[in-house]
């Protein structure tokens, strides 16, 4: 029996065959009919996908105080009854494409201690429902195809949180409190407006699946790194877009050859010998990030991307300065944050089987 009740993402038409279930979608529904009404105290998974219930069935839906697995996808829903809160077994509830908001969500759904799944993908919400957020045993949380433009801190509270989609949203950054999530191996935030991530990424020592395609990230933490995933995808970020384009570098002025002259060469010079605009240039000196060129540069620098190999295969793009575009030549060691764990020291352990880049 225990084989009707999958959790995955979306239904499939074998979640809701057998003895125990029941599949009425596509069936053009306003109400639940009687016949089904009259077992319902013995369905574990009921399918309501597909009809026109809207507003949602009230009272009738107490009756099935048993069910285990609830779809009521693609039905127009504004709002949930109250009596939802009944359904005190419940473990997935997947109410995709309708037009639901955090508003209209019943407190009566915090009642439902077993939630495992939540699928809310394609709705109208502007922000993460707060009762979502007192879900304990949540495992996986889809609201892609929404609106919302923050993430909560509390987000946090969500320790079992395995799954989380968040795809098709506004979100312009991600709290650290993310990084809390420790169970967490699957998080999608592709098709967002996020220009940053959080370090705090690094924690994420399950994460597996990390989706960032169609944002404006330009860098991203070196940290990252460091975790053992397994698919990456950034396509169509700024980050890629300086990976495929050449390597340009502004004409360096007569200033900044003066001043690399002199951190070349290491010339001894007094306040008497150069210029005063110049010996105030040579304090903004910055050293090529590149350990095997002692070069330094100025205004005049090359913007680049630098790639941590994985398998001798996969590249992870991270942006860095170079004094030249010679510098690309050499490859460059991985920069790891001085405050960071001593074991993102050693990213060659981590092993990263796919990027997506296009």
């Amino acid at each position: 029996m225990d084989s009707v009740f999958t959790d995955t993402e979306n239904s499939s038409s074998s979640d809701f065959s057998g003895e125990y279930a029941e599949d009425l979608s596509y069936s053009s529904l306003q109400d639940i009919p009687g016949p089904v009404l009259n077992r319902a105290s013995e369905l574990r998974a009921l399918s309501l996908a597909y009809n026109h219930l809207s507003p949602f069935i009230g009272q009738s839906i107490a009756a099935f105080r048993n069910l285990v697995k609830l779809d009521i996808s693609n039905n127009d829903l504004f709002q949930f009854s109250e009596e939802i809160g009944g359904l005190v077994k419940l473990r997935t509830l997947i109410a995709r494409n309708n037009h639901l908001c955090s508003e209209n969500i019943p407190k009566s759904l915090a009642n439902l201690k077993t939630l495992e799944v939540v699928n809310m993908s394609g709705n109208q919400f502007v922000d993460v429902p707060p009762i979502f957020l007192k879900l304990e045993k949540l495992r996986y949380l889809h609201l892609g195809a929404n609106q919302i433009k923050e993430l909560p801190v509390q987000i946090k509270e969500l320790t079992h949180l395995e799954v989380l989609y968040l795809g098709g949203n506004l979100l312009t950054e991600i709290p650290s409190e993310v990084g809390c999530l420790s169970e967490l191996n699957t998080l999608a935030l592709c098709d967002n407006k996020l220009h940053t991530l959080p370090r705090s990424l690094i924690h994420l020592r399950k994460l597996r699946s990390l989706s960032l395609h169609n944002n404006q990230l330009s860098t991203l933490p070196p940290e990252i790194v460091s975790l053992d995933l397994v698919e990456l995808s950034l396509r169509n970020n700024p980050l890629v877009v300086r990976f495929v384009k050449d390597l340009v570098c502004d004409p360096p002025s007569l200033l900044e050859l003066a001043g690399r002259t002199i951190k070349y060469e290491k010339l001894n010079y007094g306040q008497e010998d150069i210029p005063e605009n110049l010996q105030n240039y040579l304090e903004s000196a910055k050293s090529c990030v590149n350990p095997k060129c002692k070069g330094v540069y100025f205004s005049s620098r090359c913007e680049n991307v630098k790639f941590v190999d994985f398998c001798g295969k996969y590249r992870l793009p991270l942006l860095q300065y170079l004094c030249t575009p010679r510098c690309s030549t050499a490859k460059p060691s991985v920069c790891v944050s001085s405050d960071t764990d001593t074991d993102d020291e050693d990213v060659a352990v981590a092993r990263m089987k796919k990027v997506l880049l296009g």
